[in-house]
């Protein structure tokens, strides 16, 4: 189907959302699963419990048990209570990455306690309309020192749509970071699939809004989280790379396929790094990334560090492009951010 739709479901038992773009999936998000309990975003008050020495970081029990681990611990008391979000999805075994610098979230605007200022987004390039929204951040926030950030979507909503949810968010905002000491407690989950759609995939307006029990096999959904959960790939122009999971490390190979001509290297190279950062991001994969390219001669290597560095940044991904090893391999991170497609499968028993 043509156009822009947002797909409203559910995968492996869990709710979820679809963006899709003339029939291509371009982003998925899945419902932690239940063994997932805190999920990137939520907002909780835990307890200091040890330091690591060296390291700087900071250890803390978490509700459920659970253990997060915060590696700036600058301003942080062993032994004291304080506010934390969940940073991203821990590794198996692993300590929950925190962040004490707090985001509340709504479809036009975000609130940062602790960070005062109001930002208009650099999308919205009308001055007059820059101007009216700042002052709308002001009014809302009165003499609080929270700061606000006016999403692109805030350009064309009404100004009483705005202030409405600006002063829920505030009052939000006002009544968590007033929480008193206590044990470690869950006080703000994390959106939900659908709310998160609602409020990232509103601008520009899609072209439909799809939902029911068979919305995901009708649209195409189904078909292509098939294609993200096997390790194959393939490229524009007949190459192919084959993405795999470690516990150490991202594994990703690419290859010409049939085409052995001098320029094949660089082209199915090049395929792939367009494509990466959007695989990366559906199949939930983060942390250290090796690739092994395509062999192609060493002074196209600048051709393709900047194909890479406008991918990642066209896409918005946290990402740190280290770049070539010795041995010819190309290293990069990725910040987990969401739970790997490939774990919930499995938890659901549908790998």
């Amino acid at each position: 189907m043509k156009g822009r739709q947002v797909v409203l479901g559910h995968l492996f038992g869990l709710e979820s959302a679809a963006l899709m773009e003339d029939g291509q999936l371009i982003d998925l998000m899945v419902a932690s699963d239940p063994l997932t309990a805190l999920p990137p975003g939520a907002i909780c008050r835990a307890q200091t419990d040890r330091f690591m020495k060296g390291q700087g970081g900071v250890f803390l029990r978490l509700p459920g048990g659970q253990t997060g681990y915060l590696r700036d611990r600058k301003g942080v008391s062993e032994g004291k209570p304080l506010l934390v979000q969940v940073a991203g999805v821990a590794e198996d075994g692993k300590a929950v990455p925190l962040s004490t610098r707090l985001i509340f979230r709504g479809r036009h605007a975000l609130v940062t306690p602790g960070a005062p200022g109001v930002n208009v987004s650099r999308r919205i390039r009308i001055e007059d309309r820059r101007e009216a929204l700042e002052a709308l951040g002001r009014s809302a926030l009165a003499d609080r020192d929270h700061g606000l950030i006016l999403r692109s979507a805030a350009e064309d909503a009404d100004d009483d749509d705005v202030l409405a949810e600006l002063a829920e968010l505030i009052d939000l905002t006002d009544r968590i970071c007033n929480e008193g000491p206590g044990a470690p407690e869950l006080l703000l989950d994390a959106p939900t699939p659908w709310e998160q759609a609602w409020m990232d995939w509103a601008d520009p307006a899609p072209d439909a809004v799809e939902e029911g029990a068979d919305s995901f096999e009708r649209c195409g959904v189904l078909e292509a989280v098939d294609a993200l959960l096997a390790p194959r790939v393939v490229l524009p122009g007949g190459g192919d790379a084959q993405i795999e999971s470690t516990r150490a490390l991202i594994a990703v190979d690419v290859n010409t396929g049939n085409d052995t001509s001098a320029a094949a290297g660089l082209k199915a190279n090049i395929a792939l790094a367009r494509e990466l950062p959007r695989q990366l991001t559906l199949r939930g994969l983060g942390g250290q990334i090796v690739i092994d390219f395509a062999p192609m001669p060493k002074r196209d290597r600048a051709t393709l560090d900047q194909v890479l560095q406008a991918a990642f940044r066209q896409a918005g991904s946290e990402a740190t492009l280290a770049g070539w090893t010795a041995m010819g391999l190309y290293e990069l991170t990725r910040k987990r951010d969401r739970v790997p497609l490939a774990r919930l499968a499995a938890a659901s028993g549908a790998a």
